[in-house]
């Protein structure tokens, strides 16, 4: 690459002439050079060439935490290994580069409709192709960009999510559902380019800790005072994952998961004096080239194309599911989509449900939701909307739990919990984060227990090994409780998509765990996935780690759907438009 830089001198600068032409002998060869570079600046228009060398990248450490694992280590077969590994296999640069111009460029990226017509009608699709070009416009000859892509009405607040197929040659292509009447657009746009996602991975599977906590050690100390102490703490994943090496640290290991937490040595105190938990700095492993591939100009930035409105004609056939909510249904693309704010499944026939259906769906039931922030603002969520509910003074953060809320009347009983470290919450008692598998091994089960978890935001800053780790324990006592209380509901939250898209919490990372999840229940009878990745990417608020509360209220009116899909007046997931409204079909 070179840089290219106006002289304000009226003649080039030989230095290398000046030198070579102190000798009268090398005269000639001297003149020879002038008039080289006099022909060289003529042809430039008085242009300076300057060769621009970016730093080059460094390489990660090799000591890989992730390669030194294996399959027995995470507690899973080779064959389940390598299946997780092709499911989360995403395509990356053919070459390492070294100039930013080389990489995806969000402004000379474009899609096109394919064959576009003057109108459709609800229930057809759309196909959509996206070509991937480089800031010199050149097209791109690998894969591995990550495009998100929806259809949408600003009017109707509708949109549906499209998956984005990717042809690993520089293109990609979408389909569409038109699902509603009226008109819809097209938006794309490019979240992060192959070279970034290659950066992701990279750190990712590296022993590289992005993430540090604090650990709070109080203990007694002379004349009745209390002595406190702050150290760092992290994970300790695999025999080279240590974040610090030799005799250095407190290790805290626990009897049912296997999982080593490790703390520095206090001065002072003892390693059975931790007491407190919180988050600490966020460490970022990025040197100068790789930050500017993540400059918010090339971060999320949608791309241009087909701007025409689409015209969507009303169709007689009814669009819809009939079928009730229950487990073991598949997660179809798309899974459902947004008119006038309220999401439409198309995995099963979901409902709206005013407060007083609420408190009579959970009636008689134990709600336990386990995770991190976003089952907990399900938990808030249903304490303002249960009539009669309250929350119980358990003298906890209400922010970091746990948390519980009843309701005598009907017998309900709503608990959260965070999920154990690593998790980044402020301050709060380290014996109030356990484990999600130790604490499904607690619970009894049985017709009147629900179980919710989610298990994805807290966890990218970790190898994706250590995850597949915690999610086969998890697993393991799931199938247990299925196993000694069938009739037990219990419902996997899937990750959603969030505001911030950099080395720490891009959506990426989450994207891979949500994919290691599904795979790893899919064969587990009695487990319900509830896809909120496509409900958080295609709706028109900006993205956020916390979904919004029209969000949160689709989300829990699908989870009330699974909990008791027979109770009260149930309305089919069936519609049509008629005279500019809306109308769904009763069951009766």
């Amino acid at each position: 690459m070179v840089m290219l830089s106006k002289k304000k001198s009226n003649a080039p600068v030989c230095r290398l002439c000046s030198l070579i032409c102190r000798p009268y002998a090398l005269l000639q060869a001297c003149f020879l050079w002038t008039l080289f570079c006099l022909a060289l600046w003529t042809l430039t228009d008085g242009i300076h060439i300057k060769i621009f060398q970016p730093t080059r990248p460094e390489p990660v450490p090799r000591n890989n935490s992730s390669s030194i694992i294996s399959a027995f280590d995470m507690g899973i077969s080779d064959e389940e290994w390598e299946r997780l590994q092709k499911d989360i296999d995403w395509p990356i640069p053919d070459q390492e580069i070294f100039y930013l111009n080389q990489s995806t460029s969000p402004v000379h990226s474009t899609f096109s409709i394919v064959g576009l017509k003057e109108s459709y009608k609800v229930g057809e699709k759309i196909s959509v192709i996206i070509t991937a070009r480089d800031h010199n416009k050149n097209l791109k000859r690998y894969g591995g960009d990550f495009f998100k892509a929806k259809l949408f009405n600003a009017v109707l607040k509708a949109s549906v999510y499209g998956e984005v197929v990717d042809h690993r040659n520089g293109t990609y292509s979408v389909e569409l559902l038109l699902l509603w009447e009226g008109q819809a657009q097209v938006f794309v746009r490019l979240e992060h380019s192959s070279e970034v996602v290659q950066i992701l991975k990279k750190y990712r599977e590296s022993s590289f800790p992005r993430s540090h906590y604090n650990g709070y050690f109080e203990g007694p100390g002379l004349n009745r005072t209390k002595i406190h102490e702050v150290v760092e703490c992290n994970l300790k994943w695999g025999a080279d994952g240590s974040w610090r090496k030799g005799d250095c640290c407190c290790e805290y290991k626990d009897i049912k998961t296997g999982t080593v937490w490790q703390c520095e040595r206090p001065n002072e105190l003892s390693c059975d004096q931790l007491v407190h938990h919180s988050y600490g700095h966020l460490e970022n492993p990025l040197n100068l080239f790789e930050q500017q591939l993540f400059t918010k100009n090339l971060t999320n930035v949608a791309i241009s194309g087909d701007k025409k409105i689409i015209t969507v004609l009303r169709n007689t056939a009814l669009i819809g599911t009939m079928e009730k909510c229950r487990s073991g249904m598949k997660t179809p693309v798309p899974a459902g989509f947004y008119l006038y704010d309220v999401w439409k499944s198309f995995v099963c026939n979901t409902r709206q449900f005013s407060p007083a259906q609420m408190a009579n769906c959970l009636k008689n039931k134990t709600v336990y939701l386990m995770g991190d922030s976003t089952t907990r603002q399900w938990f808030e969520y249903l304490e303002r909307n249960v009539p009669g509910i309250k929350r119980m003074d358990l003298h906890t953060p209400p922010a970091n739990g746990p948390l519980m809320a009843v309701e005598l009347k009907n017998n309900i009983i709503v608990h959260w919990r965070p999920h154990c470290v690593p998790v980044r919450f402020s301050k709060m008692p380290i014996t109030d984060l356990h484990y999600i598998s130790n604490d499904i091994d607690e619970i009894a089960g049985g017709p009147h227990a629900v179980i919710v978890f989610t298990f994805f935001a807290h966890l990218v800053f970790h190898p994706i090994t250590f995850y597949v780790y915690e999610v086969a324990k998890i697993r393991q006592s799931v199938v247990a409780l299925l196993r000694r209380a069938p009739e037990t509901t219990i419902i996997i939250k899937s990750g959603n998509t969030a505001g911030l898209k950099n080395i720490f919490q891009s959506d990426w990372h989450v994207l891979q765990l949500d994919t290691v999840m599904r795979e790893m229940f899919r064969d587990i009878d009695g487990v319900i996935f509830l896809d909120v990745w496509q409900m958080t990417s295609c709706h028109y608020l900006r993205e956020h780690i916390h979904p919004r509360p029209v969000i949160i209220a689709n989300e829990v009116n699908m989870f009330l759907s699974h909990v008791s899909p027979s109770c009260g007046l149930f309305k089919l997931n069936l519609f049509h438009k008629e005279n500019g409204k809306l109308t769904w079909l009763s069951e009766g």
